[in-house]
């Protein structure tokens, strides 16, 4: 005679199965957020050292700026104009 299940009786390998299951999804979930967390922090990190590199630059390029505008305003202004088109039309894509 075959035995039959009681459907209030568990099955222990089922909810073993479940358990483990859940045990994984939760442990790739920390896995998960850990990386993202390591590569959030590594942008940061990229974006603080482009931000002084760029603080830098403009540092520098100041004097060249101030020195053109006294001796060729013109000429100044529509090499801006020109940059600050360039620098719209990458932005925009």
């Amino acid at each position: 005679m075959s035995q039959q299940r009681s459907p209030n009786r568990p099955d222990h390998q089922m909810q073993a199965a479940t358990d483990r299951t859940r045990e994984m999804a939760s442990s790739t979930e920390n896995k998960i957020t850990a990386g993202a967390q390591e590569l959030a922090g590594h942008i940061a990190e990229q974006a603080r050292v482009y931000g002084e590199k760029a603080q830098e630059a403009a540092r520098e390029f100041k004097p060249f700026v101030e020195k053109s505008m006294k001796e060729k305003p013109m000429q100044t202004l529509a090499g801006a104009a020109a940059i600050g088109f360039l620098l719209g039309a990458i932005w925009k894509r």
